[in-house]
């Protein structure tokens, strides 16, 4: 189990010394530890790819494996514990954390108490990673491109609009937001997030194509702090921005465009349905349906 687990650690974090530091051993001392594993297996289960370490064929197989087999001797040891039945891994994108998942999990542990809900977050890319290793049984937030759907199925909840945002007294904030945006610092979508095709579309039909963002974020912190404390604005999913939008923090520029949004939902392996799945599948449907 010590090998085992150090081997996992070691996989998601793609190095010893974070690794080392959260076990509270030396760094040689788990090398040690990955060393006897790869004699025990007769093979190397990493290789160095500059400062990282990332899986060979065989470590990706065997990670599998020791995934399936960690998970199912914590839902054996949960079985002996009274008032605990498992354990539901979600990973949740930024556009539903701020008002819908909260909303959501609070509604989950009161119908379900006895099963832990682990939530994940990060980009998209991330989390859709975790989802097809076995991480995490479902991602929340929205649609995969259609390249990324084989062997998942998409439970739609509702649309979400990527909106326009700077501070409440934006010099530009009732102008066109095409003479906005050309005076104004922007910030973008990484361009992994899934929002980042929809916003290059509508700035090469304004003419803006060439524009360069001053940053890229879907952070709700660092997007909230430079709009706050600048003259930038903001692309964004709204659900992101909800609580700032309704405290009256940051403005909405209008852009006149209707395809800014997208569906959101819940990303899940066809064919899994661990403990408790359904119930909180239903409940975000029902969540989702209450919505403004």
């Amino acid at each position: 189990m010590r090998h085992i687990r150090a081997f996992l650690d070691i996989a998601a974090e793609g190095g010893l010394s974070a690794v080392a530091r959260a076990q509270g051993i030396t760094q040689p001392a788990l090398s040690r530890t990955l060393a006897e594993l790869e004699a025990l297996l007769g093979q190397p289960m990493f290789l160095r790819q500059g400062r990282r370490l990332v899986l060979t064929e065989g470590g990706a197989v065997f990670r599998r494996h020791a995934l399936t087999a960690i998970q199912a001797l914590e839902a054996g040891a949960a079985a002996l514990r009274p008032g605990v039945s498992g354990t539901l891994r979600v990973g949740v994108l930024p556009t539903v954390a701020t008002r819908f998942m909260p909303r959501v999990v609070l509604r989950f542990r009161d119908l379900r108490p006895e099963i832990l809900l682990a939530v994940e977050t990060g980009p998209h890319f991330h989390l859709m990673r975790m989802l097809r290793e076995g991480l995490v049984d479902l991602v929340v937030g929205r649609l995969p491109g259609a390249a990324e759907m084989a062997g998942l199925s998409f439970d739609h909840l509702y649309e979400d609009e990527v909106v326009l945002v700077g501070r409440t007294d934006h010099p530009f904030r009732h102008r066109p937001a095409q003479e906005a945006l050309a005076a104004s610092p922007v910030i973008l979508p990484p361009t992994t997030a899934l929002i980042r095709p929809v916003v290059e579309d509508y700035l090469a039909a304004n003419g803006l194509a060439g524009l360069r963002p001053a940053v890229e974020t879907v952070s709700l912190a660092l997007g909230r702090g430079i709009c706050l404390s600048s003259d930038a604005l903001w692309f964004i999913s709204r659900g992101v921005v909800a609580h700032e939008l309704d405290r009256g923090d940051l403005a909405i520029l209008p852009t006149g465009a209707r395809f800014l949004s997208g569906a959101v939902g819940m990303t899940q392996r066809q064919g899994s349905a661990p403990t408790g799945l359904a119930d909180f599948a239903e409940i975000a449907r029902e969540v989702a349906r209450e919505r403004p």
